[in-house]
């Protein structure tokens, strides 16, 4: 185990200046010194060093198994040997396993910088321009039916919901294009597309979750944004099978916005969980073609398992999808608030 110091000094730092202007106290502001542990390749950082310069207290529970780390308006929790975690009350995919050496926990740098700090203290974008126009994109459709349970087709759901959605954000101003308006085949590529081509300032692609038969005790909806270069998405199997051809742990078009689409995904999965009274299965990675492809940021939604016998009921129904698409326009508004007025979305992120 090879140890050094490692100066860290992340982007959103350069607003402290201005967040004590309203009051907002940050402890330990500006560059802070931690210690680097080299596990597999890959830098750790201490969680008592980072917690402590960020003003939080931390402590371990479920016999030494998780921590919890937590002030006044925060809690994070971190299992050991797992890749996932929770930030104020919504599960987050990570991109390598919470560890603990020698009785010490310890989070990976490339989460820090690419999961937990963005979300905790979202940075400022200098050239984000208002949300006016959104694509939504309903999965499937034509020869291409999705999942089947039964002679319940996925895509004569996602086009309902879809519809739906579109009539909430219109109402609450925003222009709406789609993807397709009735039961037609549109490969991928031309999804992405579509979205590019009409100057979208969000992509929001809807789909609904179905297990093997005999394993129909999964349940509630996962909310999916690009993958961070250098990591392995969290589900590679349905990457590659399901929604395109996958791509390698590099760059890819989708990565311009990569931390634009994980606080949309966030906010949209926490009204999900929310608003659906549903389980949550988190915030995830992909690099989803259409993820991949779209040059604004992008979340892929799969609202629930059609397989599991009691949500599925609930997909079938109209009432459920309107409370859906209602969550999904909370999201996005409580998105558009962090985005375009970045310093009141601070003030007041955790009142909401």
């Amino acid at each position: 185990m090879k140890r050094q110091r490692y100066f860290y000094s992340p982007e959103w730092n350069k607003l402290f200046a201005l967040f004590l202007m309203f009051g907002l106290m940050f402890a330990n502001a500006g560059q802070q010194e931690f210690e680097v542990v080299h596990l597999n390749s890959r830098d750790f950082i201490p969680l008592a060093d980072w917690a402590h310069a960020n003003d939080l207290e931390w402590s371990w529970f479920d016999g030494d198994k998780k921590v919890e780390v937590t002030n006044r308006t925060t809690r994070l929790v971190f299992e050991v040997n797992s890749t996932q975690a929770e930030i104020n009350g919504v599960r987050i995919g990570l991109s390598f396993p919470f560890a603990k050496e020698r009785a010490v926990p310890l989070i990976a740098q490339f989460d820090l910088d690419t999961a937990i700090c963005p979300l905790l203290f979202p940075p400022h974008f200098a050239k984000t321009t208002p949300i006016k126009t959104i694509c939504l994109d309903p999965g499937h459709g034509g020869k291409d039916s999705g999942n089947r349970v039964g002679w319940h087709y996925e895509k004569n759901y996602t086009l309902p919901l879809a519809l739906e959605l579109r009539k909430q954000l219109q109402q609450a101003g925003f222009n709406v294009v789609m993807t397709r308006t009735t039961d037609k085949y549109v490969t991928l590529a031309d999804r992405a597309a579509l979205a590019n081509q009409c100057g979208a300032d969000l992509f929001v692609s809807l789909h609904f979750n179905a297990t093997p038969s005999g394993h129909d005790t999964a349940e509630g909806p996962e909310t999916y944004c690009i993958t961070p270069a250098g990591a392995n998405s969290s589900n590679e199997h349905v990457e590659s099978s399901e929604f395109g051809p996958t791509a390698g742990p590099g760059p890819t078009i989708g990565n311009r916005n990569e931390q634009k689409s994980l606080l949309l995904a966030y906010q949209v999965q926490k009204f999900l969980v929310q608003i659906l009274s549903a389980n949550d299965r988190g915030v995830k990675r992909a690099r989803f073609e259409v993820l991949r492809e779209a040059v604004m940021p992008a979340i892929l939604i799969e609202g629930g398992f059609m397989t599991n016998p009691t949500e599925g009921k609930k997909i079938y129904e109209a009432a459920y999808r309107h409370q859906m698409a209602e969550a999904i326009v909370e999201g996005v508004r409580a998105y558009q608030r962090l985005i375009e007025s970045p310093t009141l979305a601070r003030i007041t992120r955790h009142a909401q």
